[in-house]
């Protein structure tokens, strides 16, 4: 006996899977445009342009790149990354236990706190300047409660 319907035996609903392929067909997506929206969307974030950029070695780059930012050196090397990728990892490490950030409001809290202790142990502030980086983080918040 066949099937009852063409999409028998797959993981999603007939439903789903026939939008799916309505939009597959109907909009021109590929990982071009993806990056092109992505690069669009920085850039006008930025106050400057970029002189270099680093990126993995994926292909789609060099022409949106070449499109959006000519003058900017596209630096591909393998682990060129690694140094902003690692940035995040403490952050990831915090959302775990969290199961990740259900409101908009709760994502900007999070991070813009995590954004300020980050750069706080890096020093970026006139706080705690002399203080050694391991203690760094607790004399800048004695700093701040006397200042305040």
């Amino acid at each position: 006996m066949p099937p009852k319907s063409a999409f028998a035996g797959f993981r999603f609903p007939p439903e789903v899977i026939a939008v799916a392929v309505r939009w597959y067909l109907r909009f021109n997506l590929s990982y071009r445009d993806a990056v092109r929206r992505f690069f669009r969307r920085a850039l006008s974030t930025l106050k400057v342009k970029p002189a270099e950029v680093v990126t993995d070695a994926a292909a789609v780059y060099p022409a949106v790149l070449d499109e959006l930012i000519p003058s900017a050196w596209h630096h591909v090397e393998q682990y060129a990354n690694n140094p902003i990728e690692a940035d995040h990892g403490r952050l990831k490490h915090r959302l775990r236990p969290m199961r990740g950030l259900r409101t908009d409001k709760t994502v900007q809290v999070i991070i813009t706190g995590h954004a300020f202790m980050q750069n706080l142990r890096r020093g970026h502030y006139e706080v705690a300047v002399d203080a050694p980086p391991a203690t760094r983080v607790a004399a800048a918040f004695t700093e701040l409660a006397q200042a305040i």
